[in-house]
């Protein structure tokens, strides 16, 4: 399926990428994206920041998303992250997302270096015109220092292969005011916000609460876009502690955790992501007993 601003829909995975002794777990990842074959998630997202692409060296990104996209075999697209800091390092990315049939890339606004709205505009327009395939802006300013603004996504909404955004600034005026301006795909990036943002006219989430309960959030987000707004808003509040706690501490730590109490992989991070503390992991333990994710912690 060829990926577009009108069928950029449903309940997408920001896939976790376990690890056993310090490699790249396939076993498990095979095991993980079972799961959520299984389970309804519409869009597989490897190599994000729930993915540590910042821990991956450029070899084990490339494998990771080489691995996914042939696991998972056309049962459903995958959208790879592909983002950097640096656009020329991110120019290999994407020309081997492209080269191993991704079916778009999910490029984070570039970190650390704060660019200004002409950068990232320029940013995503080199890439968009070297490599012919969907782009996903990522907006997450709380892990990269800068914002990208409505206006600059209007105007990279004119650029044809740039088909939505990530949206994780937390703030609903901003995906409001990107879609009054233009027409652009936007899903949400904050699990606990994906019902308000829904209402305003997102598409759907990369979520990171897919990772551990992948068919009530697809149930919650296809209901929506279905017209059932109260079975959405139901599934909401099911989902809305679970959606909080895996954010107690730096994602992808709870998440990772959650993972191994659940028995699908060993939960093991790279410095400088660490355990999580022995306080937290009880609340969490709590909850996915509460969600019935587990049955003993």
């Amino acid at each position: 399926m060829e990926l577009t601003r009108k069928n950029l829909k449903g309940s997408m995975v920001a896939l976790a990428t376990p690890f056993r002794q310090g490699k790249v777990d396939e076993k498990a990842l095979k095991r993980l994206l079972d799961f959520h074959l299984e389970n309804g998630t519409d869009i597989i997202v490897p190599c994000g920041t729930t993915g540590e692409s910042a821990t991956l060296s450029h070899e084990e990104h490339r494998s990771v998303m080489s691995f996914v996209i042939d696991y998972v075999g056309g049962r459903g697209p995958v959208i790879c992250g592909a983002g950097s800091n640096c656009t020329e390092e991110a120019l290999p990315l994407f020309q081997h997302a492209k080269k191993e049939g991704a079916d778009g890339v999910l490029v984070v606004t570039p970190y650390y270096n704060r660019p200004t709205q002409e950068g990232l505009f320029r940013h995503y327009e080199f890439l968009a015109k070297r490599v012919d395939i969907p782009i996903v802006v990522y907006n997450v300013p709380t892990r990269t220092g800068v914002s990208i603004a409505p206006e600059t996504v209007a105007r990279l909404a004119k650029i044809p292969n740039i088909i939505g955004i990530k949206e994780a600034s937390g703030s609903l005026e901003q995906a409001i005011r990107i879609i009054s301006l233009c027409d652009i795909t936007v899903i949400s990036g904050e699990d606990s916000l994906t019902l308000p943002l829904l209402s305003v006219g997102a598409q759907g989430v990369i979520s990171v609460v897919a990772n551990v309960a992948p068919r009530k959030m697809h149930d919650m987000v296809a209901a929506y876009l279905k017209g059932d707004i109260e079975r959405a808003r139901v599934l909401h509040y099911e989902l809305f502690e679970l959606s909080k706690v895996l954010f107690i501490e730096t994602n992808p730590i709870p998440v990772k955790t959650a993972l191994s109490l659940m028995g699908m992989i060993t939960g093991e991070l790279r410095l400088p992501l660490c355990e999580m503390s022995s306080e937290h992991r009880k609340e969490l333990a709590r909850v996915l007993k509460e969600c019935q994710l587990v049955k003993n912690t």
